[in-house]
């Protein structure tokens, strides 16, 4: 079972209606996001704090990771150690989805990643799909959907549905920061999915964007503000 939502401290915030949802509380998580969301951020700073989030959150939504008995010969005696046994995915929501992957496959490297393209109609808000790249065969114990942004929930539940096409039997959903409305509508549609976020903000703007967020993760990733 995944951690209880904490209510303790600076992050938090009402608990979400239905699925297990965690709010991850940390010092550095703290300290790592306040320069994330800072707008003087630069991309090449932005991508760093994105890794290392990243990281701190993985750390989190893969400790229930069940793992096997393996014989390890250190430099002065042999013992019993524990390794990962259970099949990871990852599944990056193109394209800012891919900014959390390093992290991923520095904790995993052995996991492998599959791509899901998501762009939001700036229209209607609404997520439109315009690539993915999975193998024939789906052994996959767990997968983990990577998208630093939950804001609608739109892409959120357009991926979480393709991968229930898949075939993905348990599935995790991280993000960085989401929004309230984000949360309670993954929660609602998918209420046995995981999810792991850093922050929770209370609202979306006319845009459709979190406020006070951070802004366009994808832009600031890559370098393509207007």
């Amino acid at each position: 079972m995944p951690p209880t939502l904490s209510t303790k401290g600076e992050s938090s915030r009402a608990t979400p209606v239905g699925g297990p949802v965690c709010l991850l509380e940390h010092p550095l998580l703290g300290h790592h996001l306040a320069a994330l969301r800072a707008e003087t951020t630069g991309p090449a700073e932005f991508r760093r704090l994105v890794r290392r989030v990243s990281t701190l959150i993985l750390c989190e939504a893969t400790r229930d990771l069940q793992t096997e008995a393996a014989d390890v010969q250190t430099p002065l005696a042999r013992m019993k150690a524990r390794r990962v046994c259970e099949h990871v995915r990852l599944v990056p929501i193109l394209r800012a989805g891919l900014g959390m992957v390093d992290a991923a496959l520095d904790l995993m490297p052995e996991a492998e990643v599959w791509h899901l393209g998501l762009y939001r109609d700036e229209q209607t808000a609404e997520p439109v799909k315009y690539y993915e790249k999975v193998p024939p065969v789906l052994p996959v114990d767990v997968a983990l959907v990577l998208d630093p942004m939950l804001a609608t929930g739109g892409s959120a539940t357009a991926a979480l549905a393709t991968l229930r096409e898949w075939g993905a039997r348990r599935v995790k959903l991280l993000a960085i920061i989401a929004s309230q409305e984000g949360v309670d509508r993954v929660a609602a549609e998918f209420p046995d999915v995981e999810l792991y976020v850093g922050d929770i903000d209370p609202e979306l703007n006319a845009s459709k964007f979190i406020v006070p967020g951070l802004g366009d993760a994808g832009d600031r990733m890559f370098g393509t503000l207007a």
